[in-house]
């Protein structure tokens, strides 16, 4: 009798058949499932290239957290609860307010500006990338002072289209107070990309997401009192020529003057440009002469004063804060309405350049003696002559134009306004010396040729 045919082969193959199949299967849905994750991955962190203020650890840190939030449905940029920040942030408190938003809001200007228009009832939205520039733990500091007053700070950089696309999809803004960039006249020797990136790019790119914003936000920006460069004529008026810059910084700021009047023509963006002439006060930067000064007195080292090359005294025209912020305001309260609708113009539009000083200069010699005064401390003085690294010698502003149109007048005189920034000095990083109650008159404070 015949044996039956052994089937055990038959059965082996089948199920190594049905194994590969299933491996197969598991390949592919592993592969799938990679292929999601990295879009992901790289739709959320920046461009390898990107420039080194905006690709800090902090914001390593930040782009992670925006990745596995929006992977994973948490409550990071896009979700629920940020989504409902953002709209609450910026949702005006008064009848016909302004919803603002401000760019560079961690920053100095920035964070003043922003108090100043929550207080008053506009809904404030900010956006900053908390770069190493300068210390950014004074960032966070003016960020947790903003979070108190209920104004919310997105964390992102300029050069991220979809971020600021996702933010004009969540919130119909009226107003955009442009502040981000790179600042600093000397650092642009060492880091000349990132002016590029921030100051020129940057723009470009919050330009173009407002241009096809529907409505048009109107648009205040920050230029700068460096675009006058090696302009002799005093003082420095809208009128007088700005096409031989000093500085690469400078040269960017006034780069974007003139891509300002470019969206203004093409778009319809109703832009309005200021030119800060030495900001100081309280929450300042530490990259500042005031500031360092301040600092390197303290501490008894030497300060570094400028003379120019034929050995005359350095000036500023040193202008307060909160002059500084009333002009801002002002800018926005007069800012027409964009003229554009979707990217196509429909008429024209406003393009204003303002500046925004003192109109009172001061040598530094002078600046550094008040300082003595209200530390009773003794300066180190080094007096040497300026390095051919950007800086000017003189600044003075001729403001009557901001007069004019939205009442730009300054009031705070550099003693009163230096006496302040003391006093919140030693507060908040715990100083105790012996400042002074009283400040001298000026005609009291110890005269310096340096």
């Amino acid at each position: 009798m015949a044996s039956p045919p052994d089937k055990s082969k038959t059965i082996k193959l089948e199920r190594y058949n049905s194994y590969i199949r299933s491996s197969k299967l598991l390949f592919r849905a592993t592969i799938l499932v990679a292929l999601i994750l990295v879009f992901l991955f790289t739709f959320n962190y920046p461009p390898l290239n990107s420039s080194p203020s905006s690709n800090n650890n902090n914001n390593n840190n930040h782009h992670r957290h925006r990745f596995l939030s929006s992977a994973f449905g948490g409550g990071g940029v896009g979700g629920a609860s940020w989504e409902k920040q953002v709209r609450h942030s910026s949702t005006p408190r008064r009848p016909n307010g302004m919803s603002v938003l401000v760019t560079g809001a961690a920053g100095f200007v920035g964070s003043h500006c922003s108090l100043a228009l929550k207080k008053r009832g506009d809904g404030v939205l900010g956006l900053d990338n908390f770069n190493s520039y300068y210390d950014p733990s004074l960032k966070r500091a003016r960020q947790d002072l903003l979070s108190k007053h209920q104004i919310f700070i997105v964390e992102g950089d300029l050069n991220d289209t979809p971020l600021l696309k996702k933010l004009f999809d969540v919130v119909p803004f009226t107003h955009i107070l442009h502040l981000a960039a790179q600042a600093g006249v000397r650092y642009a020797m060492q880091n000349p990309q990132s002016y590029v990136a921030s100051n020129i790019a940057g723009f470009v790119n919050l330009l173009e997401v407002a241009k096809a914003a529907n409505p048009q936000p109107s648009i205040v920006w920050a230029s700068s009192s460096s675009v006058y460069g090696l302009n002799t004529q005093n003082p420095f008026s809208e009128l007088h020529r700005t096409d031989q810059p000093a500085s690469l910084y400078a040269a960017t700021k006034k780069a974007g003057e003139e891509i300002a009047h470019t969206y203004n023509h093409i778009y319809g963006l109703s832009l309005t440009g200021l030119r800060f002439f030495t900001v100081y006060g309280p929450w300042g930067r530490p990259d500042m002469a005031y500031f360092f000064f301040t600092k390197d007195i303290l501490q008894g080292k030497g300060i570094d004063v400028y003379q120019t090359q034929d050995g005359k005294e350095v000036a500023r025209d040193f202008t307060y804060i909160d002059d500084v912020v009333k002009g801002c305001v002002g800018a926005l309260d007069t800012a027409e309405k964009s003229t554009g609708s979707g990217g196509k113009k429909r008429g024209p539009a406003q393009l204003r350049i303002y500046n925004l000083g003192n109109t009172s200069p001061v040598p530094v010699g002078k600046l550094v003696g008040i300082l003595e005064s209200l530390l009773n401390v003794k300066a180190k003085k080094h007096v040497i002559k300026m390095p051919r690294n950007g800086d000017v010698p003189y600044t003075h502003a001729n403001v009557s134009l901001a007069f004019r149109d939205f009442g730009y007048k300054p009031t705070t005189d550099l003693a009163s306004g230096l006496r302040k920034f003391v006093k919140w000095y030693v507060g908040y990083y715990g100083i105790q010396p012996r400042v002074k109650k009283e400040i001298p008159n000026a005609s009291e404070q110890p005269e310096d040729s340096a």
